[in-house]
């Protein structure tokens, strides 16, 4: 496992070696000595910038934590404490009014606004199930979750149940008249689509006929004029499907033989090697790495067993239609895929330098996934991601602008190394850091060039918040921290800033993710919330939630929106530089036992998975046993806040340790039925797992920012020791 090849003053992990060798560099233009000398003289001469901005971070950190041990309490003063975030250069004056010149993006980024998923890249079923969720069947998502109740005997059965199937049929046929209404009528009176020479015409009920209102909105269909297997529409820019098949059992009992609608769904995924990974050597990053070579190859394929027969997954073709003026239609069966690289903290034993230290991880991801995006650019296939010929990377967790800046120097290094145009990698900028909330206008500047996407990430962005200011005072409780003034303002000016700086219809302004996968039903009712806040896409935990947030973006036009929001009073700085201190810390012991006993379990439930089976992500029981999708990030505001009631006397360790051993016992409990799971409970003291959770609180005020990265890494390492 830890045999080495020697290549250009590099140390390569000898499967990284063969991957690249073999498999990455197959059919490039590259040749295999002009990547190894380039990668190694990219690695060579910026490994120490990229430490030196680590060192800035922790400098500005040190300074901050010194000016609230002498400003706590009743000393704090808001306009001095701003003044010193000046004067340090936490907060940079803000450069002049611009727009963002980024060329070459396609439309699924630009022009179409929809749901984005986000994946482990290391699990090649799930990466698979996200690219191919392009597309959803709306009959089958609302069908099956909580979307339709089960009041008035529409409970979901073993069989198919007409009851059920009624409410979802009606709630489809309600869609259609708002998605694409008729001159007169409503879609569930139609007992005929017809199609003609120039237009639509359905069969009413009532013997009438009718048109659509917008004869624009049909796009091309399948099947013959005169018994079309489907019929496609376009609205608000988002495709939908009739699909034809009275033969079914669904087609039979429907007058005009409507047997579903397809929803364009996930417009774009990100393939993530970051938060929803753990991948701590080069036999993890491998596995990474060799499934982004499949998707941009378009070979990816996963087997997996389903209903007692093994099934092959593999990426969905593009979707063939003919216009009424007998054109052909091609539209994309896929979602666009980003990749997501690790930000610029940590490292990887995967490669050594020459001087025998680890690798920025960073560096390598950006090297090594432009290098496979080469197979998407320059062998285009049946099965390409970008029509465009540009490579979409999001990089996460940069701290302002000079860590922006750097990533933009990196991926120019990178496209000048494997000889692509500049700019042709594009930039996904994550606002889940204080300083970046804060400068956000500055770090889009900082990659004005190549900048596609910019997104709030509320857990991320609080862990951060509390790191930043840990000895200030102690925090609210974690459900209270949602409430105070910094949220609405931070998640206002991302819309606002990438507005004003010329995003709408150019770029991607996102939103957070809808952590609750089994509660559809009030992801419906709530996450409409991010479609009228200006967010041109947002997050959501499965292809099914792909699909019935797609009826947002159908319900609102938000490019329009957004024309009318650039005219609104811009976020207050200081309302996003208010820090969530607790007003009152007289809580009882039950209350916080309670706060202690919900963060524990939690920081259990995911590291117990990180440790010992090297899963990033997944759908995590809560303290109720209500499932919620996990990854890092909610394991860092967590174990933060946990850390910061430490540090400020409101729970003692002997608390803290108490509540982790009782949620020990809970948390195996709820894993009881997972044959790989390794209990807990039993042994405390030789759980690897237990350690590395209990690690993370009590020593949560040392880890840089509070990422649990470092930690995690280590406590993975000596786990995949043992076996």
């Amino acid at each position: 496992m830890n045999e080495r090849i020697s290549v250009e003053n590099l140390q390569v992990s000898h499967c990284l070696y063969q991957f690249i060798e073999q498999e990455a560099l197959a059919n490039l233009s590259i040749t295999s000595e002009q990547f190894w000398q380039s990668f190694s003289k990219i690695i060579h001469e910026l490994s120490d910038e990229n430490k030196a901005l680590l060192a800035h971070r922790e400098s500005l950190q040190q300074q901050i934590d010194t000016w609230h041990l002498q400003n706590q309490g009743d000393n704090f003063d808001f306009a001095k404490y701003k003044a010193f975030l000046q004067e340090i250069n936490y907060l940079v004056d803000e450069v002049a009014d611009f727009t963002i010149n980024t060329e070459h993006v396609d439309a699924e980024l630009a022009s179409i606004a929809g749901p984005q998923l986000v994946v482990p890249i290391m699990n090649a079923r799930f990466a698979l199930n996200a690219v191919n969720a392009r597309w959803g069947s709306l009959y089958d998502a609302l069908y099956g979750t909580d979307a339709i109740s089960d009041e008035g005997g529409a409970e979901k059965s073993g069989q198919y149940n007409p009851v059920r199937g009624a409410k979802v049929i009606a709630f489809a046929k309600q869609f259609l008249d708002e998605s694409i209404p008729l001159i007169s009528g409503s879609h569930k009176d139609v007992t005929a689509y017809h199609l003609n020479g120039q237009e639509l015409v359905v069969s009413l009920s009532n013997g009438e006929q009718s048109k659509l209102k917008e004869a624009s909105a049909l796009v091309g269909f399948n099947g013959s004029i005169s018994a079309p297997k489907s019929m496609v529409f376009k609205h608000n820019g988002l495709h939908l499907e009739l699909v034809f098949d009275s033969s079914s059992a669904i087609g039979q009992a429907d007058p005009a033989g409507l047997s579903d609608i397809y929803l364009e769904s996930a417009l774009t995924t990100i393939m993530d090697c970051e938060d929803s990974v753990a991948a701590v050597d080069g036999e993890d990053k491998v596995i990474a790495y060799r499934n982004w070579l499949g998707l941009m190859q378009g070979n990816l394929t996963a087997k997996l067993n389903k209903n007692g027969q093994q099934i092959i997954r593999a990426m969905n073709q593009d979707r063939e239609y003919q216009s009424l003026s007998g054109e052909s239609v091609t539209l994309k069966g896929r979602s666009l895929m980003f990749v997501r690289n690790v930000g610029h903290l940590m490292t990887n034993n995967a490669i050594l330098d020459a001087n025998n230290n680890e690798v920025p991880e960073g560096i390598m991801d950006a090297m090594i996934t432009s290098l496979i995006a080469l197979h998407d650019i320059e062998n285009q296939g049946d099965k390409t991601n970008s029509t465009q010929g540009s490579i979409y990377i999001v990089k996460p967790k940069m701290h302002g602008p000079d860590e922006v800046a750097f990533a933009n120097k990196l991926f120019s290094r990178v496209e000048q190394a494997l000889s692509l145009s500049p700019n042709t990698i594009k930039m996904g900028i994550m606002d889940e850091e204080r300083r970046t909330s804060v400068n956000l206008k500055n770090c889009i500047h900082a990659a004005k060039d190549r900048v596609v996407f910019i997104n709030t990430g509320f857990l991320d962005r609080t862990g951060d918040e509390i790191h930043t200011s840990m000895l200030a005072g102690p925090m609210e409780r974690k459900a209270e921290i949602k409430n105070t003034p910094w949220i609405s303002a931070y998640e206002d000016n991302n819309v606002d800033q990438g507005l004003a700086c010329g995003f709408s219809q150019k770029a991607q302004i996102g939103k957070g993710m809808w952590p609750i996968p089994d509660q559809m039903a009030n992801m419906i009712s709530t996450k409409i919330g991010h479609v009228k806040a200006g967010a041109n896409t947002a997050w959501v935990p499965s292809p099914t939630a792909a699909t019935l947030h797609a009826l947002h973006y159908h319900q609102v036009d938000v490019f329009s929106l957004q024309q009318q929001l650039k005219t609104r009073a811009k976020a207050s700085l200081d309302d996003i530089l208010t820090i969530p201190l607790a007003q009152n810390t007289n809580w009882s012991e039950a209350e916080i036992t309670e706060e202690l006993d919900n963060n524990v379990q939690g920081i259990l439930g995911y590291v117990v998975r990180w440790i010992d089976q090297g899963v990033g992500c997944s759908k995590v029981p809560d303290i109720n046993n209500v499932g919620l999708m996990e990854d890092r990030a909610t394991l860092r505001i967590s174990s933060q806040h946990i850390a910061n009631w430490l540090y400020h006397g409101i729970c003692s360790k002997a608390q803290v340790e108490q509540s982790l051993a009782k949620m020990a016992v809970i948390v195996d409990k709820q894993n009881k039925n997972d044959t790989n799971y390794q209990a807990m409970s039993e042994n405390l003291a030789e759980s690897i797992a237990f350690q590395a959770a209990s690690a993370l609180i009590f020593a949560g005020t040392k880890q840089p920012s509070g990422y649990t990265e470092p930690l995690l890494h280590q406590y993975r390492l000596a786990k995949k020791a043992q076996q």
